[in-house]
């Protein structure tokens, strides 16, 4: 099963635009979206509203391919504007025999690990930095941000494929991979 996973669009228009082709040229089964997906507090200005439409419309054609969880910046108006749930505060994908725990980030994290009782593989958006990080408790993935990258870091994405995660920038080079056979 191929994978690819995206957060904190933030409401950005361009972006999510490149997020969709990237999502057809990557040729994977589900996009999974990890939260903040309309609201730009930096954008709050007349006519936000139009983009915040058009970046739902946009997601609202891959409705059938998403499963989403919800941001800390997601409202139950954003929820009106979009076709597929997007107000759950975590979800747990069965994928290849192993559990991913998948959140946005702002309660569940690598410093607050959600309850198991084998190793985790978190997976969070929230902090807009792409990161890999494989402990003895837990395996914790970033995607970053498609459209808000912060610390330095580029516009990025994530892909898993054949038990291997691999975040990739919007050009499509590789920045950081993990294989789970390798590490789990």
């Amino acid at each position: 099963m191929k994978l690819m996973f995206a957060s904190d669009i933030h409401g950005d228009e361009y972006y999510c635009k490149k997020l969709k082709k990237l999502y057809k040229e990557e040729n994977s089964e589900k996009l999974i979206l990890l939260g903040d997906l309309l609201y730009n507090k930096s954008r709050m200005v007349i006519g936000r509203n139009a983009e915040r439409q058009r970046v739902a419309g946009i997601l609202n054609d891959l409705s059938e391919d998403i499963i989403c969880v919800k941001g800390n910046c997601d409202t139950d108006m954003d929820q009106d504007l979009l076709y597929f749930p997007m107000l759950k505060e975590y979800q747990k994908l069965n994928v290849d025999g192993y559990q991913f725990f998948i959140t946005h980030g702002h309660i569940y994290n690598r410093y607050h690990l959600p309850p198991s009782e084998k190793k985790t593989i978190l997976i969070h958006g929230h902090t807009h930095i792409p990161y890999i990080e494989n402990t003895s408790e837990y395996l914790y993935l970033n995607p970053g941000s498609i459209s808000d990258p912060r610390d330095g870091s580029p516009h990025t994405y994530m892909i898993y494929e054949n038990k291997e995660f691999t975040i990739k920038d919007i050009e499509g080079n590789k920045i950081n991979r993990i294989s789970l056979d390798e590490s789990y």
